[in-house]
Parts: structure tokens; C-alpha cells; sequence
């Protein structure tokens, strides 16, 4: 290790010790350790340009440890990018900086996946790697290579840990993802001890069983040339994703705390600060010092990126001169735009076209659209025949066919998720994943962070009830819908017939600024006489009044979602009879129904009527601030049974009768 080296590496060291320091709060043991490594992928194989973070041909760094997030902070700071000022590393962990206790990607720019929950950054990463060969796939010409960049991860013992992890890796050797590399911080250490007391695989078998290239650094603190060489080894393997396993001491330079759980996740304290820089020769003052001669040897990468960026941009004017339909489909397609005129392609059912279960509506429509919009790209976990999530017509993914969209991801509903996520963070491709709606609770983690980082993503769940009948409650929603409203920016919709299930895929594919979840059933609905009934396209709205009564106001409310709004138009009949005045709301969605003027809300359910009953086959949690204090509930608050649909149905009390009987007992009460 030459003295400029050391002082570079330092550099990273201190600004994170003393960002820490500073804030009282954060984790200083990681950038301590993994600075070599970091310093060498920065310096001399990460593709990028800190003028530009979003080009697109640039490498993606992931750091899936976010807990080291000063690492990264420090990176950009002496990498150049502009955003990442000394004043935001001196407000690490502060209410309004863009310098947050983990990475957040849609708030710093230079930051490629919101990471902090172990796992999820090295399984994005899968995601983003398979998007980057699509693309590459796509667009790329003899000669013209404008998709050509890879993915790098720094990964933690934490990570390895997390069974996420072992979901994802395994998806990636199968598909061979030769430009995945992932640096392995590996210091036996965790959060409460040394990873001894739980933590004794071999990581290196367990990686090279996927199907992984995997290298070893024995020396990460010191050896600079064989983290070198191990990056250039990476770089040249192209048929299988690489791990490299470079141990490391956490803490690294730190007398009294460096190899021990105890630098994990607290600052070392201003005694420890004082002897940790006396003993890497760091000066004691001032706070968040840089050398001059480090601060300029990583200036390079402003001159060096740009370079690069100029290069691509020169390849890519050839490339539009020669492939004019190609580069307006790569400017249409980076942008997030939809073809003029997509909608046109999707179906249109009427009542003649009898019962259709929503899943399979949502199948047509992934068909009809992957025609028209060609970066549509998903799958299913091992469910796609249920799912209805499978492209007919489309390729599989796979590593001989680099070119498909239809992705197998196996068992694996976190990877999913995560890679989903992953597809999302690296642009260009519009992402779904599918699976049942009880399996949500499998990949909930990720479908968090895709509401967390905003992302377009797509989540397909079908049989969303006990109506899926003999399975039984193992695999019948109940509290899934619950669980899922309850993530904020995650927009959930639950469509009530085919028609809705359309306009709820037209949302989706157009919703730019956070993912959606389309709820779909197993069982056929009855589609509903749009003719008689307000038009589909008012989903949007969240929830709008599909059926009035024909002269004066309503006596009554029934607000019901997805299959429930069938039972409410066939109690609705019933209720007439009785002398008293329905007004059925069809209520897919309750976040786009928040988004609405106060002033529509109110005209969709007046506050001055109090007769309302909620019809939903899932639990009652929420629904109490749309039922009012004096509403009635047909709700599903406990878990399901195994027997036939129509059993369940009388069992559980959806019928029209029970309908009519909770209407009378609300207009009663009100």
C-alpha cells in the first residue's frame, strides 16, 4: 500500500468516525473496515461520473450493508458529487439532510437502492443485473454497445444471514448473471457478537453451490494488490456472478474496540477518536480533515467519469444516426413513457362474456399489454399458471435467452420482491411480480421499501379471500389486505369486476411515483352492466357511487370492494323491497379515494347519513373511518376453514339476506 493509498483510505475512515462522532449515533465499524475495498472499486473500476448520477450506462454500487452508510457518504463527498457537501456529511443522521442513518435512494442522488433491512441491497442487486442484460439485449448492435455496465455490491455478515440473501444468490446463479460481482465484508462480526455464536457455514460453498465464481482476499486491511487483482478477476468472468470474500477487522485502526461487536452500531466516543487517529497517524484536528494530495487523487473520478460519459455519448449520436427507431425507443423507454395509444390494446367484457375471475382478467390484460409496451418484465413465484402472470407469446428469461421478459423466480417470493425492486431502482423497464395474497407476508419487506423508495412497481396478488374454498386457511387472506393498507405510498387496489380489474391495470402501468398492489380473485364475478351502472373508469377515484336510487336521496350506504360488490347489487334488489333506498359504492382502492377533494368524498358518502354497512372479505381493521360510528360490518375477522366456496359463503354470513338484515339494523340505528 503506496502513502497516498493509506491517506485515501484514512480519509474515508475519519470523515465517517467523525460524521458519527459528531451526530452521537451511527455505525462506525463498517466504512472503518471495508475502506480499502471501497476505496479501490471507486478509484479505479467504478464506472461512473459524479457530474451525472442518473447516466444510465453507469455501474451500479449497492452498499446492501446501509448500516455503513458513511462509507457511501464519504464516497461521493471525495468522489466529487456535487450534492454531497461537507455541511450534509457534518449532518449525518439530521432531521432534512440527504444524509440519512441508511441510504435512501430517491433522497441523495449517487445512492442506488434504499438498503438498511439486511438482504434487501444484495438481492436488488439481482434484479438491477437482470435488468442491465435485458436492456443490453435490447438495444445493443455490433459495434454499438450503449448497454455495458455492472453491479457491485458490499455486502455484510448481516446479509449473508438473512435468507433473503440465499433466495436471491441462488436466482442469480441460476440465471448466470456474469456482471454481478459482490464484495463479502466478511469480519465475523454482527450486531450483538461475533457471527462464532451463530454463524459457522461456509459462505464460499454455500455461494459456489449456486453457481457462483467465488474469490478470497485474506487480507482486506492491508493487501491492496489482491483486492485488485480479485476486482479484475470479477471483471473478467462473464458467465457466473462472482463473490469475494475479504476479511476484514471491523473497527479497523481502533486500539480498544476494533474486532469486537461493540463497533458495530455506537460511536467510538471522543477518547477512542483521539487514539484511534494517533494510532493511523491522522491528525487530531481539524474534524473531517482531507489531505490535499488524497483529496485530489480522488478528484480523478470527476475527470475520468466525464471522460467516459463523453465517450458513450459520442458511441450513442452514431447509434441514434444509425438506429433512429431504437434510440427514440431508448429516450421512450428511459423515460417511463407508455406507446400513444397503448390502452387501445387492452380488452373490454360485458355481461354476456359471463363470470370471469378477476386473475384471469389480469392475465389478459399482461398479455394484451406486453404486446404494445416492451419493457414490461415479471413473473410469478413458481404460481404463474394461477397467477395468470405468465406472457404467452413472450420469451423466458433465462441465460441462453438474456432477451425475455418472462421471469421464473422459482420459490422465492422475498427475491422476487427484492429483484422486482432491483428491475425498478436501475430504469428503464417497467417490473411485476406475483404470487397468492397470503404469500405477501413472504415479501413484505420489499414491497415496503418499494412504497419507502417510491417505485414503480407492480404487485399481483390473486385468490385474495377465503373464497378460494378447500385449501383451506392456510392460504386464504384475511388480514392481508389490512396489512398491505397499511403501508404508506403503497396503492392498493381491489378491483370489483373485469372491467375495473382493466382500469386497475391501466393505473398501474402509468403510476410513476410509487408501487401499486392489484388485489384479484379466484372465483369467477360477474361482470358488471356498466350500461345500467356507473362506468369503470371511475376507479381512479378510489370509490365512487356505482348505483343510486332512481328518485330522492339514499337511506342507506353499501360500501363494498372487489367480489363483495357483486353481493351488494344482489342485496341491493332485495333492500328495495324493503322500503328503503340503497346507494351501492364500489370502493377499490382507499389511498386513490384519500387523494380526492374533501368536496368528492363527502358526495360519495355524505357524513350527514349515518346508515352505512361495510361488505369486505377480510377484516374489519380501517374500514371503522368509512362505516362512521354507527355503521355495520360484514367483514372476515377470523381465519377461514376448509370446504367448498358456497359452504363458506353461508357460513361466514355473504349473502344477500345478511345484507338486507345489517341495512335494516343500520337504518334502525341511525
Amino acid at each position: 500500500m503506496t502513502d497516498i493509498e493509506a491517506r485515501a483510505i484514512n480519509a474515508i475512515r475519519f470523515l465517517s468516525v467523525d460524521a458519527i462522532q459528531k451526530a452521537n449515533s451511527g455505525h462506525p465499524g463498517l466504512p472503518m473496515g471495508a475502506a480499502p475495498m471501497a476505496y479501490v472499486l471507486w478509484s479505479e473500476f467504478l464506472k461512473h461520473n459524479p457530474r451525472n448520477p442518473r447516466w444510465p450506462d453507469r455501474d451500479r454500487f449497492v452498499l446492501s450493508g446501509g448500516h455503513g452508510s458513511m462509507l457511501l457518504y464519504s464516497l461521493l463527498h471525495l468522489t466529487g458529487y456535487d450534492h454531497m457537501t461537507m455541511e450534509q456529511l457534518q449532518l449525518f443522521r439530521q432531521y432534512g439532510s440527504i444524509t440519512p442513518g441508511h441510504p435512501e435512494s430517491h433522497l441523495t442522488p449517487g445512492v442506488e437502492s434504499t438498503t438498511g433491512p439486511l438482504g434487501q441491497g444484495i438481492s436488488n442487486s439481482v434484479g438491477m443485473a437482470i435488468a442491465e442484460r435485458f436492456l443490453a439485449n435490447f438495444f445493443n448492435r455490433e459495434g454499438y454497445d450503449i448497454i455495458d455496465h455492472r453491479t457491485w455490491v458490499l455486502a455484510s455478515d448481516g446479509d449473508m444471514m438473512e435468507g433473503v440473501t440465499s433466495e436471491a444468490a441462488s436466482l442469480a446463479g441460476h440465471l448466470k448473471l456474469g456482471k454481478l460481482n459482490v464484495l463479502y465484508d466478511d469480519n465475523k462480526i454482527s450486531l450483538a457478537a461475533s457471527t462464532e455464536v451463530s454463524f459457522t457455514e461456509d459462505v464460499k460453498k454455500r455461494f459456489e453451490s449456486y453457481g457462483w465464481q467465488v474469490l478470497e482476499v485474506k487480507d482486506g486491511d492491508n493487501d491492496i494488490d489482491g483486492i485488485r487483482k480479485a476486482l479484475k478477476a470479477a471483471e473478467q468472468q462473464t458467465a457466473r456472478p462472482t463473490l469475494i470474500d475479504i476479511h476484514t477487522t471491523i473497527g479497523f485502526g481502533s486500539p480498544n474496540k476494533s474486532g469486537t461487536s461493540g463497533i458495530h452500531g455506537a460511536p467510538l466516543g471522543p477518547d477512542e477518536v483521539k487514539v484511534t487517529k494517533n494510532n493511523l497517524g491522522w491528525p487530531l484536528e481539524p474534524e473531517f480533515y482531507i489531505p490535499d494530495d488524497a483529496a485530489s487523487h480522488y478528484k480523478n473520478a470527476l475527470e475520468r467519469g466525464g471522460r467516459i460519459e463523453r465517450e458513450w455519448k459520442s458511441l450513442f449520436e452514431r447509434y441514434r444516426e444509425k438506429y433512429p427507431d431504437m434510440a427514440r425507443q431508448w429516450d421512450f423507454m428511459w423515460a417511463g413513457s407508455l406507446p400513444a395509444g397503448w390502452e387501445n390494446s387492452l380488452p373490454f367484457f360485458s355481461p354476456s362474456d359471463g363470470a370471469i375471475a378477476t386473475r384471469k382478467v389480469s392475465g389478459a390484460v399482461i398479455n394484451a399489454a406486453a404486446k404494445v409496451i416492451p419493457n414490461l418484465i415479471g413473473g410469478s413465484a413458481d404460481l404463474a399458471p394461477s397467477t395468470n402472470t405468465y406472457m404467452k407469446e413472450i420469451a423466458e428469461q433465462q441465460s441462453s435467452n438474456p432477451g425475455g421478459r418472462n421471469i421464473r423466480f422459482g420459490v422465492r417470493e422475498h427475491a422476487m420482491g427484492a429483484a422486482v425492486n432491483g428491475m425498478a431502482y436501475h430504469g428503464g423497464v417497467i417490473p411485476f411480480g406475483g404470487t397468492f395474497l397470503t404469500f405477501s407476508d413472504y415479501m413484505r419487506g420489499s414491497v415496503r421499501i418499494s412504497a419507502l423508495a417510491s417505485l414503480h412497481t407492480i404487485w399481483v396478488y390473486t385468490h385474495d379471500s377465503v373464497w378460494l374454498g378447500e385449501d383451506g386457511p392456510t392460504h386464504q387472506s384475511v388480514e392481508h389486505i389490512a396489512a398491505l393498507r397499511a403501508i404508506p405510498n403503497l396503492i392498493v387496489i381491489r378491483p370489483a369486476d373485469a372491467n375495473e380489474t382493466v382500469e386497475a391495470w391501466k393505473f398501474a402501468l402509468s403510476h410513476k411515483e410509487g408501487p401499486v398492489a392489484l388485489i384479484f380473485s379466484r372465483q369467477g364475478l360477474p361482470v358488471i352492466d356498466r350500461s345500467t351502472y356507473a362506468h369503470a373508469n371511475n376507479l381512479t377515484k378510489g370509490a365512487y357511487v356505482l348505483s343510486d336510487p332512481p328518485a330522492g336521496g339514499p337511506d342507506i350506504l353499501l360500501i363494498a370492494t372487489g367480489s363483495e360488490v357483486s353481493l351488494a347489487l344482489e342485496a341491493k334488489e332485495l333492500i328495495e323491497k324493503k322500503g328503503i333506498k340503497p346507494r351501492v359504492v364500489s370502493m377499490p382502492s382507499w389511498e386513490l379515494f384519500e387523494m380526492q377533494p374533501q368536496s368528492y368524498r363527502d358526495e360519495v358518502i355524505p357524513p350527514a347519513l349515518k346508515a352505512r354497512v361495510v361488505i369486505e372479505a377480510g377484516v374489519r381493521q380501517g374500514w371503522h373511518q368509512y362505516a362512521g360510528e354507527k355503521g355495520r360490518f360484514i367483514t372476515q375477522d377470523r381465519f377461514g376453514a376448509s370446504a367448498p366456496m358456497k359452504v363458506l359463503k353461508e357460513q361466514f354470513g355473504f349473502t344477500p339476506e345478511r345484507v338486507v338484515e345489517e341495512a335494516e339494523r343500520a337504518v334502525k340505528g341511525a
